[in-house]
């Protein structure tokens, strides 16, 4: 039988070797949480939930075309030096699989050029001019890469919603992902899109991004549609709002956000800001701030 110095030796020694396990643990749980950023939540994304007839944000449509060229640099400063909550772009990718923005399947309306963009190189659409159909104020203005808006966002204090047109797959989210990090602007950065699939990939590459789907219809069970893709709320059509008004409600008891698209008049303004929504994608950003300044909550 040992004898009472060497017992105390031995409970000593195992109390020291407790120590050091916990200690271990304890550091790796503290270099993961360091590694692994905390989800946005919804409040600090968005701000706490709207009620019938507060203030909005403001997201500026397609960065601000109402001013300069949509989706053009020119547009996207105007926008985020009015000091808008949100400028919202589109963002497409060319046959070589480059992020640039673009609204259309086309770059027939806003460029000097014809075809698909999923059929032209980036060279090839970076050689287009991109504002002289706005005005020849802008003649020789560029079609972006999403690299480029992130160098302006950046140099801002403002955040985007980036819808992503089309079907993405998962390289190509990985690549945008990857881009975003690389700036530190996952926490100034919604993803929207219409396309599930391409939603719960960009859940896969990133936590810490945030996702709104984009509704034209509504199904049923429409908070639990948002759930389980992992959204922070909807972009919505206005008339979808209209048609079931309850679903505002329905979606901020869930913690969910409304962002409603493209109001351009003060009679739609009023009709969701009546009910409360969070968010409106306008292409006058400019008189709905004034609009809600004088009739919208306004100090």
């Amino acid at each position: 039988m040992p004898d009472e110095a060497t017992s105390v030796r031995a409970s000593d020694r195992m109390q020291a070797l407790v120590v050091v396990c916990v200690l271990a643990v304890a550091s790796i749980a503290i270099a993961l949480m360091g590694v692994t950023p905390a989800r946005v939540s919804a409040t600090e994304l968005m701000g706490d939930v709207r009620t019938p007839g507060e203030q909005a944000f403001i997201a500026s449509h397609r960065g601000g075309g109402a001013t300069a060229p949509e989706n053009t640099l020119p547009a996207i400063e105007a926008a985020l030096s009015g000091g808008f909550d949100y400028v919202e772009v589109d963002v497409t990718l060319t046959a070589d699989r480059h992020p640039v923005l673009l609204h259309d399947a086309t770059v027939d309306r806003t460029t000097d050029g014809r075809g698909r963009v999923s059929e032209l190189p980036l060279d090839a659409v970076r050689a287009l001019d991109a504002g002289s159909w706005f005005s020849p104020e802008f003649a020789g203005a560029l079609v972006p890469t999403f690299a480029e808006f992130l160098a302006v966002l950046e140099a801002s204090r403002g955040r985007a919603l980036v819808e992503l047109k089309g079907v993405w797959d998962a390289e190509a989210i990985t690549g945008l992902v990857a881009e975003i990090d690389a700036r530190d602007l996952e926490r100034r950065i919604v993803v929207s899109s219409f396309d599930a699939r391409s939603l719960a990939l960009a859940r896969q590459a990133s936590e810490v991004i945030p996702r709104l789907v984009i509704l034209k219809k509504v199904p049923q069970d429409v908070v639990g549609a948002v759930e389980e893709i992992g959204a922070r709320g909807v972009v919505i059509d206005r008339r979808a709002v209209l048609q079931r008004p309850e679903l505002v409600d329905d979606l901020h008891a869930a913690g969910l956000r409304v962002v409603v698209y493209t109001l351009n008049s003060d009679t739609q303004w009023d009709e969701v800001t009546a009910l409360g929504v969070d968010g409106i994608v306008t292409d006058d950003p400019g008189t709905l701030s004034s609009w809600q300044e004088t009739v919208a909550g306004g100090e």
